[in-house]
């Protein structure tokens, strides 16, 4: 039993229109998702996908990415990344998954899920990065669910372990509202996604910063190969 992570899968199987091929570096990329996900992931296994799931702009238009999803290997466990339209109220989803038969798919929202002796934490956070838009509102909502999910972690003996789809830190951007909530609760290891290309990979933190063990784990940047925690 292993857990893995990977972000940005940008699945497009019922919106083709949509596909990431014609970026450097996304040649082939859902071929390669599947390839790479059944040849690492077992059946025991679980993966955490930080956002950017499907380029489908509601539940119904991303059915087909879940059942894409839902067929590879594993139990998924999802928050959402700034292009996920689709998502909606945490039950509102849940059903949608069940009526769709896609029982391997977890939503983390407001919660945690346990593995082994640690707690998958998370939410999708909100930017840090110069030039993109900020709103105070939606910052302090992403603050207040990293706390909640954490909390619920913490509340049942667990080590939190915190996946976002923004990045807390990139290059000499700060996100203090997030990385307070990381240090308050001592948090050793924060896997974040939404950064693409190879110049802007160069930028992320992708050590121990400040005692946080940052990760990259865009789906460009680990070559669709999902990364093992654990």
């Amino acid at each position: 039993m292993s857990l893995w992570v990977i972000a940005d899968l940008h699945l497009c199987q019922g919106n083709p229109e949509k596909s990431m091929t014609i970026f450097r570096g996304w040649k082939n990329y859902q071929e390669l998702i599947k390839k790479n996900w059944t040849e690492q992931v077992n059946p025991e296994d679980t993966v955490v996908i930080a956002g950017d799931i499907s380029w489908g702009m509601s539940l119904k238009e991303s059915a087909e990415d879940f059942r894409f999803i839902e067929n590879l290997t594993g139990r998924k466990i999802i928050i959402k990344g700034n292009h996920d339209y689709w998502w909606t109220t945490k039950k509102k989803m849940e059903e949608f998954l069940t009526a769709e038969g896609c029982s391997s798919i977890k939503i983390l929202h407001n919660n945690h899920y346990r593995y082994g002796d640690y707690g998958i934490c998370g939410t999708r956070g909100w930017v840090s990065i110069h030039g993109e838009t900020q709103d105070e509102k939606v910052l302090k909502r992403e603050v207040q669910r990293l706390e909640t999910s954490i909390k619920s972690a913490v509340t049942e003996g667990l080590q939190p372990i915190v996946f976002l789809h923004y990045p807390p830190v990139f290059a000499t951007n700060f996100n203090y509202d997030i990385l307070d909530v990381l240090y308050r609760y001592d948090i050793k290891d924060c896997y974040y996604g939404h950064i693409h290309g190879k110049s802007a990979h160069e930028l992320c933190i992708r050590n121990t910063y400040d005692g946080i063990n940052f990760h990259l784990i865009a789906g460009d940047y680990l070559q669709f190969i999902p990364e093992k925690i654990v």
